[in-house]
């Protein structure tokens, strides 16, 4: 089981390149990378809320739990 970001559909839902919303909220392209990718152990509530703000969406738009969710399986899709 696990949760996906669904960070990528967002950022083309709102046209918004990775690097500038990498600016925007204060972090580097390398670790919005490993947000996108589905890399990541963790998120700051911190971090997520000014995701949430600089692409005007709500946490759920951003997050979702998959049961039986295989990280390796999933980047063999992509």
């Amino acid at each position: 089981m696990g949760i996906i970001i669904n960070l990528d559909v967002m950022m083309a839902k709102r046209k918004m390149r990775s690097s500038e919303l990498a600016e925007k909220i204060g972090i580097t392209n390398a670790n919005l990378s490993i947000l996108k990718n589905n890399k990541a152990k963790a998120i700051r509530f911190s971090t997520l809320e000014a995701i949430c703000e600089a692409l005007n969406c709500q946490p759920g738009d951003l997050l979702e739990y998959v049961k039986d969710y295989d990280m390796e399986e999933m980047s063999d899709e992509k």
